[in-house]
């Protein structure tokens, strides 16, 4: 089983970028650690601050990946390209943020690309990637014996 983390803008910056918010682990410690979590999963990641960077990479996702795991970042309040480009995509595709945005700023509480997606994850600090690669590995493998 193969699935692609996808990370959007400005989440290269975690470990320097609001610690009390993101934690003070780096994108690179964070994916780390998700490898050595994960041993039967074959994780594969991807960051970019370019939305159109991000789409391609989802329009390639279905002919190499079984699932995407996304961290949108601020995308996720307000691209529809991407929304349209997780639903086109045709594996599934679940959403993850490492702060809890139902509980911070207004503009946070709203994601445009959940209802594409097969579930959320919020607030679990970086633990949120785990949750949501467990969820997705766990649905692709129960599709699989159906």
């Amino acid at each position: 089983m193969k699935i692609l983390v996808i990370n959007g803008p400005n989440l290269n910056m975690l470990g320097k970028r609001k610690p009390e918010v993101y934690g003070s682990k780096t994108l690179e410690e964070i994916n780390g650690y998700i490898k050595d979590y994960f041993k039967r999963v074959k994780t594969e990641f991807f960051q970019s601050n370019h939305e159109g960077e991000i789409i391609d990479k989802l329009h390639e996702a279905g002919r190499e990946y079984q699932g995407v795991v996304i961290n949108a970042g601020a995308f996720t309040h307000y691209s529809y390209a991407i929304r349209d480009a997780v639903e086109a995509c045709g594996i599934p595709v679940t959403e993850v943020h490492i702060s809890n945005t139902a509980g911070r700023e207004n503009f946070r509480k709203t994601s445009v690309i959940s209802d594409v997606c097969m579930g959320t994850i919020t607030g679990f600090g970086t633990y949120s990637y785990v949750l949501g690669i467990q969820a997705l590995a766990h649905h692709l493998k129960r599709r699989a014996n159906d």
